[in-house]
Parts: structure tokens; C-alpha cells; sequence
């Protein structure tokens, strides 16, 4: 007998489909954990040591154009400030001169009030446009030769003390800029200077070592280069020094040849060359015997010694020594003397370093200078080559 009972019919897929939601919903979560994950900050990468050297370099080169700048500054603010010191005193003795013009003149209106004479000139002094009331009163026909020359002298006076009193102030307010631009260079140079300490206050001791290492390594190959710059300078002196000797036994032989007429018509072609090194070498000795009494003294920016330097500051007093006034900044020094080729350096030299001559040293020969170096170092020789060269000046 069949049974009556309705089989029950499975509708295909009907138990998958919660398991399916369920694995789309936790593949859901697992996609976006992974991306939350990669969107988190990562922590900064520590940059290398050699990145590190590199910003400090590049901190220490700012600070020193901004050393520069300082010394521009300062410089034009002490010109500034004598110029209007004494245009100052130039007012107050055109306002004593005005006050007694005035005194004379009031004397004489004193003298025409006195007689009960109509004070004209006690009017014109009154006049907001004195010159305007004398020349519409025609005031000079009825004065007498003196009171006119006071009057006349008035005027000058009181036309002389407005002008000053007028390049008083103007000046007043260019010292006021320079004083800003002091203020702001020196402020300039304080940042730089405390970005390369913090920099350098992060490095742990080993970091330090290593860093030393490289600074090291950096100098070695600049002595490296100062020493073949000074084999070159040498063969170059030693070839001269042959050809003089050559020319020289040539001459002599000559004069051998050549009996002495006894005419005596030596035409004495020597070019004077040879005195001119002498004369430069001499103030170079000066010069070098200055800088080397300073080796040991702190870079100190904007310093001029004698108890610290900056490196125009070192320049300009090694120069002084030998009677040459060089200008306070390297960007004014460079342009004191003649431009020679670094092959062609003579001690006693200037050596500018990078593009905007932000720094200066002393040629002693052997491809070294002295020089105050940068924060934190004192005066020393090194190689020229330890930085970027400019150009090579010499200034006498």
C-alpha cells in the first residue's frame, strides 16, 4: 500500500548558503584587518650615519652663510650708526645757531615795539610762512643792511637744520633695518647651529666612533689631495729654478764671448718681477706668522678676536698684521686683489670655498691653509681640498 505522505523536497544549495555568507563575512574582516594594517604608520627610519654627516655639513655650510650675512649687517649697522651720530650733532648745532639767529631777531622787534613802531618783523616771525610774509610785505625795502643779513641768515639756517633734521630721520630708519637684519641672521645662525647639536646629541657612542671614522676618512683623502697639489707646485718651482740657472750660465757664457767694451750700455731688462714676489712674500710671512700665534683659538661666529675668530674675522686680522685692511665678510674679500689658479697658489693666499663664498682660509703651501673650520673646532691647518674650492685670491 503506498504510503500518502508528501516526500519532502530539498531546494539544491538551500543548507550552503549560510555557510557561504558566514566564509565571505570572515574573508571580509581578514581583507579589511590587512589593509587597516598596512594603512598604520610605520615608525621613521633612523637615517644612516653618512645622511647624518651630510645634514650636519649642510646645517654647519648655513650657518656660516648666515654668519656672513650677520657680519654684513653688523657692519652696516655700526656705519649706519656713526652716520646718523653725527648727523645728530650736526642738528644740534644748526638748532643752537637757529636759536640765536631767532634771539637777534627778536631783538630787533624788541627795539621796533619799544619806539611803537608796527613789529613787523615780530609778525613775520609769527607767520606760519615767514618767507611768504616778507616777500608780500616787501619788509627788506624798510630793513636796515643789518637786520636784513639776520633775516637772510635766519632763513638759511632754519632752511639747513629742516634738511638735516630730514637725513636725521631717514637714516634713523635705515639703522632700524640693519638692526633687523642683524637680528635676524643672528637668529638664523642660532637655529642652525642648534638643529646640528641636537643631531649630533641623538648619535649614541658608537654612532659617534663610526661618524669620527668617516670625518677621518674624508680628511685622509683631502691630505691626499693637498699632498699632490704640492708634488705638482714643487717640479713646477724645481723646473723654474733649472731654467733660471740655464739661462743664466747662457748669459755668462755670452759675456764671455763678448769683450767688455766698457760702453757701459747694460740696458738693466730685468722685469722687477722678482721684487714684487719679494715684497709679497714678506707681508705673506707677516701674514702666516699672524695666523699660526691663533691655532688653537675657538670658532666663534661673528668673532674677531683676538680671544676667538670666525673665518673673515681670522682673514682680515691676519692681514692687518702685514698693513693691508681687508673687509669683514668673504663676499666683500674676494673681491680685494687678483684671481689666481689654485695650481698657482702662493702662501699668504686667500681660499674661498663653496658656490656663495660662505668661507675663507690662509694658503701656507703644500695644498693647506689655516683656518677658523666651524662651531665646535678651534683654528687649525688643513687641506685645502677638505671643501669645495671657489676661487684663490691674493690680496696684495
Amino acid at each position: 500500500m503506498a504510503s500518502h505522505r508528501k516526500p519532502r523536497t530539498r531546494i539544491a544549495g538551500l543548507r550552503a548558503t549560510p555557510a557561504i555568507g558566514i566564509t565571505t563575512a570572515a574573508l571580509t574582516s581578514v581583507a579589511l584587518l590587512s589593509q587597516s594594517a598596512q594603512a598604520a604608520p610605520s615608525a621613521p627610519q633612523k637615517p644612516s650615519l653618512e645622511e647624518v654627516q651630510k645634514k650636519v655639513d649642510d646645517l654647519y655650510h648655513q650657518a656660516g652663510v648666515a654668519t656672513q650675512k650677520y657680519n654684513s649687517a653688523k657692519e652696516r649697522t655700526e656705519k649706519q650708526r656713526s652716520k646718523v651720530d653725527t648727523l645728530l650733532d650736526d642738528v644740534a648745532k644748526r638748532a643752537d645757531k637757529l636759536n640765536e639767529a631767532r634771539q637777534e631777531l627778536g631783538t630787533f622787534a624788541a627795539a621796533q615795539y619799544r619806539t611803537g613802531a608796527v613789529s613787523e618783523t615780530a609778525t613775520m616771525m609769527l607767520a606760519d610762512d615767514p618767507q611768504g610774509y616778507f616777500d608780500q610785505n616787501h619788509l627788506s625795502d624798510r630793513l636796515t643792511a643789518r637786520q636784513k643779513k639776520a633775516v637772510d641768515d635766519y632763513q638759511t639756517k632754519q632752511a639747513a637744520a629742516t634738511k638735516q633734521r630730514t637725513k636725521a630721520a631717514t637714516s634713523l630708519e635705515t639703522l632700524s633695518d640693519s638692526r633687523d637684519d642683524l637680528k635676524s641672521s643672528k637668529q638664523t645662525v642660532q637655529k642652525k647651529l642648534g638643529q646640528a647639536r641636537t643631531l649630533l646629541s641623538e648619535l649614541t657612542a658608537e654612532e659617534k666612533a663610526r661618524l669620527a671614522a668617516i670625518e677621518k676618512k674624508k680628511e685622509e683623502a683631502a691630505k691626499r689631495k693637498a699632498a699632490e697639489l704640492a708634488r705638482k707646485q714643487e717640479a713646477e718651482a724645481e723646473a723654474k729654478r733649472k731654467a733660471a740657472e740655464e739661462a743664466a750660465a747662457k748669459e755668462r757664457e755670452k759675456n764671455k764671448e763678448t769683450p767688455d767694451s766698457g760702453s757701459g750700455s747694460d740696458t738693466g731688462s730685468g722685469s722687477g718681477s722678482g721684487d714684487t714676489d719679494s715684497g709679497y712674500a714678506t707681508k705673506a710671512a707677516k701674514v702666516i706668522n699672524f695666523a699660526e700665534a691663533q691655532m688653537g683659538k675657538p670658532y666663534v661666529w661673528g668673532a674677531t678676536g683676538p680671544d676667538s675668530y670666525d673665518c673673515s674675522g681670522l682673514t682680515q686680522d691676519a692681514w692687518k698684521a702685514a698693513g693691508i685692511s681687508l673687509p669683514r665678510t668673504t663676499w666683500d674679500q674676494v673681491k680685494v686683489g687678483t684671481t689666481v689658479k689654485t695650481a698657482d697658489a702662493k702662501p699668504g693666499d686667500l681660499v674661498f670655498f663653496y658656490d656663495d663664498i660662505s668661507h675663507v682660509g690662509i694658503y701656507i703651501g703644500d695644498g693647506k691653509m689655516i683656518h677658523a673650520p666651524k662651531p665646535g673646532a678651534n683654528v687649525r691647518v688643513e687641506s685645502i681640498y677638505y671643501m669645495p674650492i671657489h676661487s684663490v685670491v691674493r690680496p696684495a
